[in-house]
């Protein structure tokens, strides 16, 4: 995300966000955001139509994932301390869950040496729920839905 949508997102101005982030750079490394080059700001430009003379003279930074994150860490605003509040419960609870886990199927590997062959399909069946479901991977592209013209060619009534 760039800086400036992130400003909106945490209730703070553009020229702040950016203050904070240069007071700070050693916790973001170049995964966790970047500068836009020239060219990026002019593709950006052109792709949204954003007018020549409005807008930043800096170039933007953009963020990834984790330098949103990070964000809410050194940023002072309600916003990013409710944000920062949530991703620090969020990763506590993740861990618990995992714990849980863990201690869940060292209990099943326990009783499975137990009970041997007598209960193997109860037990496949078990860690065939406990396996992480997965997502099929969604197709990118465009499908045209309405058939395309034929130029150039004559249908067969000859016109």
């Amino acid at each position: 995300m760039l800086d400036r949508n992130l400003a909106v997102l945490y209730g703070v101005t553009t020229g702040n966000l950016n203050k904070a982030v240069r007071r700070n750079l050693d916790r973001f490394p170049e995964d966790f955001m970047f500068q836009l080059t020239n060219q990026e700001v002019k593709n950006l430009i052109f792709q949204f139509g954003t007018s020549r003379w409005g807008g930043t003279r800096k170039l933007p930074y953009a963020f990834t994932e984790n330098g949103v994150a990070m964000l809410s860490s050194i940023l002072n605003s309600i916003r990013a301390i409710q944000v920062n509040i949530q991703i620090m419960r969020t990763f506590t609870r993740l861990r618990e869950i995992m714990g849980s886990h863990k201690d869940l199927a060292r209990r099943l590997d326990d009783l499975e040496k137990k009970y041997d062959g007598q209960f193997k399909i109860v037990f496949e069946a078990i860690h065939q729920l406990m396996a992480l479901p997965t997502k099929p991977k969604r197709k990118i592209s465009f499908d045209l839905k309405e058939k395309q013209a034929r130029y150039g060619k004559k249908n067969r009534s000859g016109k």
